[in-house]
């Protein structure tokens, strides 16, 4: 096939297995909060000093130092997340109401520094991995920056009115999603390549379905999936295995067609951006930028939450609990 090879009822079994197992995993950790202690917390600090040293040296899937990295960024989101959620003194700290957009951000910095060092890997094999490098690094590092550029709203991320108390960013509409995948795929299929079918399209698919169940929380999915398949390609060298040999094609016309999808979406999405802001006259830092939008509006009915006062003109009888 174009962009995949290697395909076989095993290979194919184990993708969806995997998908199964982390929404699974993603949907117990977001309702039970000892769930996602035991999970989140309890099992990589264990890991960190008995397994991961063992499971994720050279040689190994895990073992070069940005799975290491995005393993522990990732960790950081959940947990952060978690605080955000179950603590009331963080909740309502003005400051720390940036930190889903601080550490989204860096993971995404991670990655583009990680395409710009690929870049000048023509042909090198890392850690058993096929690096094919070209300008389709270069044309998805700046996608990148466009998928942070393209982030509003997040001054006014709330906990959803529900018994799981989700954290929710209702300015995450599906056109900036959508964006992000499109530049995440490229970015696993530049960097990654003969892992990419794991560590991208089953992560983004994992994501997406979730957000597709729970409205408004896709950051909040994004980053126990991440973690939880980071946590896993630690703990196993899974690329060793016969049900793991879906790899790329490393053909260099899917490498520039992904990169470049990837950057016309997005820059369809700031140019978007830019109309929003120049209509409305919002900031899109300090307040939500698309309340006009149903899909806005449909992310905060889903979580019993209503458009803030200093958002919409008017004052609201039904609180919620906005960080602020």
């Amino acid at each position: 096939m174009f962009f995949f090879e290697n395909y076989t009822v095993g290979s194919v079994l184990a993708v969806i297995g995997l998908l199964g197992i982390m929404l699974l995993l993603n949907e117990v950790t977001r309702r039970n909060k000892k769930a996602a202690v035991l999970v989140f917390i309890v099992f990589p600090i264990l890991a960190t000093l008995f397994v991961w040293p063992k499971t994720a040296g050279a040689g190994t899937s895990g073992g070069y130092w940005f799975a290491w990295v995005k393993t522990y960024s990732a960790l950081a989101g959940v947990i952060g997340f978690m605080a955000v959620r179950y603590t009331k003194t963080l909740r309502e700290n003005k400051y720390f109401r940036y930190f889903p957009f601080v550490i989204l951000s860096v993971n995404i910095l991670e990655a583009v520094f990680r395409d710009i060092e690929v870049y000048s890997m023509a042909g090198q094999v890392e850690n058993g991995i096929t690096l094919l490098g070209g300008p389709w690094n270069l044309i998805n590092a700046i996608a990148g920056i466009l998928v942070i550029l393209t982030l509003t709203g997040c001054a006014k991320i709330r906990v959803a009115n529900t018994e799981s108390q989700d954290m929710i960013w209702a300015d995450q509409l599906w056109f900036w999603i959508i964006g992000y995948d499109l530049w995440n795929l490229a970015y696993v299929y530049n960097c990654i390549s003969d892992r990419a079918m794991y560590a991208g399209v089953l992560l983004i698919v994992a994501c997406t379905v979730a957000e597709v169940f729970k409205r408004g929380a896709w950051l909040q999915h994004r980053a126990a999936t991440l973690a939880i398949w980071a946590m896993f390609s630690l703990t196993m060298n899974y690329a060793q295995y016969p049900a793991f040999q879906i790899q790329s094609t490393h053909d260099p016309k899917a490498l520039m067609m992904l990169s470049v999808a990837a950057l016309v979406f997005n820059a369809g999405v700031f140019g978007y951006q830019i109309f929003t802001m120049m209509k409305t006259k919002r900031n899109p830092i300090t307040s939500e930028l698309y309340v006009g939008l149903k899909a806005y509006q449909k992310n905060l009915s889903a979580n019993g939450l209503t458009i803030d006062a200093d958002t919409s003109g008017k004052r609201t009888k039904k609180s919620s609990k906005r960080i602020s």
